[in-house]
């Protein structure tokens, strides 16, 4: 039987918790989800964390609490229960800063899940143990962990570039990344002991980031051709459509009140009120 860590423990009962508020209620989940111009626009930056702990649904849940719970405890007993959550929440926030980043003229995509943060915990498996395996899902076999390493970064590169699905390969690919940097960070002497599947998944990794920093065009595809202009806007520009906007709604909801009186305000509306006289 598995063994998990106290930290691992804790990460489920927070996830647990916090997602299935988030299947309840709707409002809490758009109120806490990553969402870039909540972010960029509104400087609502917890939401990098927040989002981690909310899953779209009890399968997408459960996936990354398995692989919280199957990776966790080697990597908790090994550098220790701090390090680990450093490499769970830098995982975190890397894995989001990185979807920040290529999504960032798109105001309003929107993600939730641990994925990033799972990622991380992973591929920081792969590099501190050399002779690691990775199971097979539902089987008896396992593939070995440099190999695993290479076609995660593979399908993480393809699913950015292409664009045709709604995985957050972004997150993966970010989270991946500083989750195996820490942990190398944390055990410098893994490079040398362990550098098959640190080269492999490091070295295009880099490779592609550095492209896309360099060249954000090359993420350019065709269907973004067919979105609305508004979701190619930059950040001031989003930020002053969304002020105009609220000063539009607010005095819209002011000649109401002189007109016919606060009390005919629907409840909706004196709450909408309250939230734009903030």
């Amino acid at each position: 039987m598995e063994k998990i860590g106290i930290a691992g423990i804790i990460l489920i009962i927070l996830n647990t918790i916090i997602s299935y508020k988030g299947f309840k209620n709707s409002a809490f989940l758009r109120k806490y989800a990553f969402q870039i111009d909540e972010i960029l626009v509104h400087k609502d930056y917890k939401r990098m964390i927040t989002s981690g702990f909310l899953h779209v649904n009890w399968i997408h849940f459960g996936f990354n609490m398995a692989s919280l719970y199957f990776f966790s405890y080697c990597i908790e007993s090994t550098v220790g229960i701090f390090s680990f959550l450093l490499i769970y929440f830098g995982s975190l926030i890397g894995g989001n800063l990185l979807a920040l980043f290529i999504h960032r003229k798109h105001g309003d995509y929107s993600a939730v899940g641990a994925s990033g943060a799972i990622s991380g915990v992973i591929l920081g498996a792969v590099a501190l143990f050399k002779n690691m395996e990775v199971g097979l899902l539902f089987t008896t076999f396992g593939i070995p962990g440099w190999l695993y390493g290479l076609v995660f970064i593979i399908i993480s590169i393809y699913g950015i570039k292409s664009q045709n699905n709604s995985i957050g390969h972004e997150a993966h690919l970010g989270g991946g990344i500083i989750g195996l940097l820490i942990a190398i960070a944390l055990v410098p002497g893994v490079t040398a002991q362990n550098p098959i599947p640190i080269i492999l998944v490091f070295v295009p990794s880099l490779i592609f980031l550095s492209i896309i920093f360099i060249k954000p065009d090359f993420l350019a595809v065709k269907k973004l051709l067919s979105e609305k202009p508004e979701g190619l806007l930059d950040v001031d520009d989003r930020y002053n459509i969304d002020k105009v906007t609220k000063e539009e709604e607010l005095n819209a909801l002011l000649d109401k009140i002189h007109n016919k009186g606060i009390h005919r305000l629907s409840k909706i509306e004196k709450e909408r009120l309250e939230e734009l006289s903030k």
